[in-house]
């Protein structure tokens, strides 16, 4: 006799990219498994490859976890992870005035949302007559790039993450300039040039969760901003 399909339950999720609809549902065990194997691993590929793959198989394939930004997928991640294993997670946080006390927390999956910041825009005016417009990171770009860890990997990002150059009425599309050429561009830029574009990632939109915490040793009340997924888990 066979034993009985177990029915996974559906749930719904606002993309914050586009304002569509996504279905999705929690991940099974054999997922988890992978996941756990991964994080066990410390290795980021690895760590990012499966939390690729466990997006994809809950989104029923209607999501590219490599072509959509990365904050669509953090958030997506944070509603699976909660409707898998609970929505209640318990974190030690460090004490910004002391930086060494850790105070426990315990915060509702449910209440950390995509923070969109006042005035944040990827139209970048590099002078009055040229502008840049940027896309936002995917999880492909952290992957391939292991994340924004020096000025080499800033300057990487920024190249991948160009969509289109203006020049007056002129549009140069990505796709249309020779890696060479767009190394040029970018080395010849001022320094102050240059700050606008990593303005551009630090205020770009990512999962964010403002709490408060007292430091048991001073007393002191701290106002925290836990930004990005790694920020949720420890």
């Amino acid at each position: 006799m066979a034993l009985p399909k177990l029915e996974t339950q559906v749930f719904e999720l606002e993309q914050p990219s586009t304002g569509d609809t996504i279905k999705y549902r929690p991940f099974l065990v054999k997922e988890q498994k992978v996941l756990m194997l991964a994080q066990e691993s410390e290795d980021i590929k690895q760590i990012n490859g499966a939390l690729g793959d466990i997006i994809s198989s809950c989104t029923f394939e209607k999501i590219d976890p490599y072509n959509v930004p990365m904050f669509d997928i953090e958030l997506l991640f944070l509603r699976i992870r909660g409707k898998s294993v609970g929505e209640k997670i318990d974190l030690n946080v460090l004490c910004p005035d002391d930086e060494k006390t850790r105070v426990k927390t315990t915060l509702n999956l449910e209440d950390i949302n995509v923070n969109m910041k006042e005035g944040h825009t990827n139209i970048i005016d590099v002078t009055d007559k040229i502008k840049i417009v940027m896309r936002y990171p995917t999880l492909k770009d952290m992957v391939d790039l292991d994340g924004l860890q020096n000025i080499d990997g800033i300057l990487s990002m920024i190249k991948r993450c160009v969509h289109e150059i203006h020049d007056g009425e002129e549009v140069h599309n990505k796709v249309d300039i020779s890696e060479p050429d767009l190394t040029e561009f970018f080395e010849s830029l001022s320094g102050e040039q240059f700050e606008k574009l990593t303005e551009f990632f630090d205020t770009m939109p990512k999962i964010a969760h403002a709490i408060k915490i007292t430091n048991p040793k001073t007393k002191k009340e701290n106002d925290v901003i836990l930004e990005g997924l790694q920020s949720f888990f420890e």
